[in-house]
Formats: C-alpha cells, structure tokens, sequence
C-alpha cells in the first residue's frame, strides 16, 4: 500500500523509450545522481538526459528499504555492491566490508537514516582548499541542503521545508534513551536543541530522520526527487557502464558518451557526469584512462590523461562500541532485529503496515557530537600531539585543514551514538535486552586509497583504507570508547544497564583499550575524498566546477569530491553538492545557448 504512493510515478520514468543519444548522460542512480538528474530534467526541459543505474528499481514490496525499523536489514543483499577491503594489519589482518548501494537510491536506500550536517567551518574549508570560497562555503551549501528538504514538525532549527526529501523526528523513543540528554549534560556536554543543522552540531541531541511522515516509509532520492522529473529524463537501471569515450586527439579531452559492459555505445551532446559514488567514480575514470600511469598500465590501459589523485585521499569515519545489558524492565530494539520472526516484531510490523505507530517506525535518535576538550584537557593535549606528529603532514592540505579543526572548537571531533539495541563487534548473544554507545573519529588522519584491480578492471575494486596507519586514529578510537563508559557510568544512564557486555570490565589500562579497538573497529560506511576538490598539484582530480582536470566535459557530482571529510553522515552533503553542481551545470547551458 505505502510504497505503491511512489512506484507508479517511478515506473513511468524507467519505462521511457530508450534511445542512443542524450545531451547529459549521468552514471550513478543514487543520492546525487537522481537529484542531479532530476534537477537537470526540470531545468533544462529541452534536453534529453539519461540516468544510468547497475542495480535494479526496488520491488514494490521491498520492506528491506521502505520500512524505517528495517535500516540495515539491505546491507549485504541484491541492494550492496558487498565491496570489501584489503587485509588491514592494523587491526588484526581484518578485512571490513564498504557497503554501498546499487540500487535506484543508492546507499541512502540503505543506510540508518540520519539526518544531520556539519560545522560550517567544514563546508568553508572546501572552497578554501580549493582556491574558490565564492562558489563553495557553508552559506552555499545550507542554501542546497535546506532546496532538498521538506521537514515535518517544529523544533526551532534550520530546515527546508518544500523540498523533495521529507525529514522529521522519530515518533516512537525506546524509554532507555530518555537517559541520554540529562547524563550527557551532567558530563559537561552543552544540549544543542534547535542549532545542530544551522552549522553548530557541537553538543547533545536527538536528529532527524529522513522518513516521509505520509506512510512513515523511507524518503530517498528515488521516493522524493524522481517523480518530479519530466519526460526528458529516462532511467535505465541493470546497466554496467564500461568506461567513457573521448574525442580522439582532443585536448582537453571531450567526452561523447559511454560505453556499456555489453559493448553498446551511447553518445552525450554536452556533458558526461559520474555520480558512481566514492568507490567506483575513480574506478571509471581509471577505465576510461585517466589516472595515474602506474596503475593504468598495470590493468593495460592506455593513459590518456595522467591524473595521480583519482582513487587517492580515501577517507572514512571509524567506529567502535560499547555494549550494555539493559535491566528487565528495560524494552529495546533487538527483537526487530534478531527475533523478527517472533511474536512481538510480528505484531510491530502489522502495526506498521496499517500506518500505526509501530517500533518499526524507529530509527536511530541520540546523537552527540562533540570536540576533544568534552573529554578533559589531557585527553585533547594528548591527541593533539599525535595528530600533528610526522613530518608528511605539514605537505599535505587535507590533514593541515583538520589539524586547523582540532583547534576549533566549533568542530566535532567525535561523535557518540546511543543505539537501543545489540550493535557489538561480536555475534548477537541471543538473550536479553541491549543498548550500544557507538563513538566514531570524525576525522581520522589515515588516508587509503581505492583503484580498478589489475587483473579484473571491471571486477571489484581494490579497496585499501589504511585504517589506523595514523596513531593518532587509534588513540582517538580508545578516548572515545572510554569517555562512552563514562557515560554508561553516570546517572541517570547507569541505572538502566546491569553488565558491561562489550568491551567488558576487564579492559582497563590503555594497552587493553588499544587491543580491543584493534579488534573491534568497524566502519560507519562513509567514503569519501577519492575524487577531490583540490588543486590539480595538490592531489586534486576535480576543480571548483567538478569538471575532471584535463577534460572539457566530464564532471563528478557525488561524495568523492569532498576534499575531507564532514564530522557528519553524508547523505544531506550529497543532495547539497547535486544541488550546487544541477544549478551550475543549468547555468552553463543556458549561457551557451544565448551566445
């Protein structure tokens, strides 16, 4: 029934007749990608765009992705590209999965549904970084990110409010979570009521949620922007995209199309635009020869472009917790999760079809972001003598702006999570009730990388984030889960858990902390940087207009741009850099028109 208020408007588009030829070709059907498109289709009603996607439209029934409860539940499905990275010796020889969405939505299809943004320094610091604080600063992307929105409830802060994706507040709280503002406040951490989406997320607060108070289903770039688009635009999704073709000779290179897995060709009038997401933008472009030279010839193909920070700068959010057993009068999420073929999840989820208030309504609401000083003078002294140790730093403008935000305390610099159920580095226990305190490094100094694998280029890529390579990460990761056992400590928090389950009381001394991190570091699935905004000779593979160096007409318009990292989940970041590249792209068109 609810998902069936979107499908229709959606299949019409699919079902378009497909052609050869377009003006704007976009490849990438996820967050970016369809709210570029979307974008592109209402401005530029005379052009013929196509979106080009790898996974498929959601089934009309497909509970995985529409229902709120069920964040998750498509991670490792027919929904993820189930990308894993390469063996990390810091952390044990692991290899952790980088779920990502191939599915029209992309990983905001996907993931837990936060919806939140950064300092406004941060935003600033990409213009900066870039030589063009006119086109990139906080002003220009609030301005983006409050055109995607459309917010439902009142509550004082910045929001959108007749954009195409609906936010609001979680209509159903777990009573455990009640704990959370009060025992934050009591450590000395400031309650941000009504400023955390204004530029100021330094503090303590429950966060939207990017749920669509209609049916209380999910709202994606699938839900909320493509129905808005006219004709002009199709969507093709199953399609595999091989590489883009260039005008032989050209200089800059020009872009004329695409080549399909299949062989088929389609040809782009005036601009190609990658939207495949942080892992796989640079992987097209190291197919389509531009690259570095080391990695082009390893896979056998031809450079035609040298460009050495396409796949570079990879960025992440690291995360561990700490697990607790609530008390038994305590209810929490787990049975959604791990029971959800018994009795009680059976009764939520009828509830939930029939549009009542249902714990399948619920998705992750207390949050805290918060600077090193939260945790004591020590602690900040400390991890600011790591994080500026080693000489490399001060070549670098990436990690030399995040040494700038660690002394701004304006900046979050960790953030912490309280979850109403098991979200442990070990397999469920299977009784009992659990909260999780998830603390994330919101800036870590490692950097990886991710190129095309030399023996299958069109395989898989090779996925190296070099998790930990910095100490300061590892360092960070130990202060925040010991700060999270202050908290689970102090009252009122302390009197909803009976046991420690993870790390457990027998981790104490900083030796055991850094063993367990080792163990126990996960990602938050938020890649970034590897396409970025930066001066060419500084490791850039995109300027201001996110046209790729040395061509004339490719873009990339998705999260790989961001030079560094956001202290904040990166779906709101994505629908505002497709707002910003939509407005330039149709401003450029209309110029060339009118000459």
């Amino acid at each position: 029934m609810l998902l069936k208020l979107w499908i229709p408007a959606l299949v019409s588009v699919v079902s378009a007749a497909a052609k050869e030829s377009y003006d704007y070709i976009i490849v990438g059907g996820g967050a970016a990608g369809l709210a570029l498109a979307t974008r592109l289709s209402i401005g530029l009603p005379s052009s013929q765009i196509l979106i080009l996607e790898a996974g498929p439209a959601p089934a009309t029934d497909e509970l995985r992705i529409a229902v709120p409860g069920m964040r998750g539940s498509g991670l490792g499905s027919i929904y993820d590209w189930n990308f894993t990275t390469t063996l990390q010796p810091k952390i044990g020889n692991r290899s952790i999965d980088v779920n990502r969405g191939k599915v029209l939505g992309g990983s905001a299809a996907l993931n837990y549904l936060c919806y939140d943004r950064a300092a406004s320094a941060e935003y600033d610091a990409w213009g900066e970084l870039v030589n063009d604080t006119k086109r990139w600063n906080w002003d220009v992307m609030i301005s983006a990110m409050l055109k995607a929105e459309n917010f439902t409830g009142e509550d004082g802060d910045k929001h959108g409010r007749a954009g195409p994706i609906r936010t609001t507040y979680n209509r159903i709280v777990p009573e455990a979570l009640g704990t959370w503002k009060p025992t934050l406040s009591k450590l000395g951490v400031p309650i941000n009521d009504g400023r955390s989406l204004g530029g100021k997320p330094v503090g303590v607060m429950y966060q939207p949620t990017n749920i669509d108070v209609t049916g209380w289903t999910r709202s994606n770039s699938a839900t909320g922007y493509l129905p808005l688009a006219g004709p002009n635009l199709e969507v093709r999704t199953g399609v595999r995209v091989a590489k883009v073709d260039f005008a032989p000779g050209s200089k800059p290179l020009r872009a004329t199309g695409i080549t399909l897995e299949n062989g088929a060709k389609l040809t782009a009038r005036r601009e190609v635009i990658l939207s495949a997401g942080a892992i796989q933008s640079p992987g097209l472009l190291e197919l389509s020869g531009i690259g570095q030279h080391k990695v082009l010839g390893a896979a056998n193909i031809s450079t035609l472009r040298e460009l050495p920070g396409v796949g570079e700068n990879y960025q992440d959010h690291i995360r561990m917790s700490n697990v607790y057993r609530l008390r038994e009068n305590y209810t929490s999420f787990d049975p959604m999760i791990y029971e959800s073929g018994g009795p009680f999840a059976t009764e939520q989820m009828r509830l939930w079809l029939e549009g009542k208030v249902s714990w399948y309504d619920y998705t992750s609401t207390a949050y805290s972001f918060l600077n090193w000083g939260h945790l004591g003078n020590s602690s900040e002294t400390d991890l600011l003598r790591l994080a500026r140790n080693g000489a490399h730093l001060n070549n670098n403008p990436v990690n030399r702006k995040k040494l700038d935000f660690l002394k701004d305390p304006s900046v979050p610099q960790l953030e912490i999570i309280m979850e109403s159920n098991f979200v442990g580095s070990t397999a469920y226990p299977g009784n009992g009730r659990f909260a999780t305190l998830i603390t994330s490094v919101m800036h870590p100094m490692s950097r990886g990388w991710v190129h095309i694998d030399p023996a299958q280029p069109q395989g898989k890529p090779v996925i190296d984030p070099q998790y930990l390579s910095h100490a300061y990460d590892l360092q960070a990761l130990v202060e925040g889960a010991k700060f999270a056992r202050r908290i689970a400590q102090t009252k009122p928090m302390a009197d909803i858990w009976a046991a420690e389950v993870e790390p457990g009381p027998a981790v104490q001394t900083d030796a055991q902390w850094r063993e367990f991190a080792t163990q126990a570091m996960g990602s938050f699935f938020h890649p970034a940087g590897t396409c970025a905004m930066l001066p060419e000779s500084e490791g850039g593979v995109v300027g201001a207009d996110l046209v790729v160096y040395g061509t004339e007409n490719l873009r990339v318009v998705d999260c790989s741009v961001m030079p560094v990292l956001l202290s904040a989940h990166i779906q709101t970041a994505a629908y505002g850099i497709a707002e910003v590249a939509a407005e330039a792209i149709i401003a450029d068109a209309k110029r060339a028109v009118s000459k």
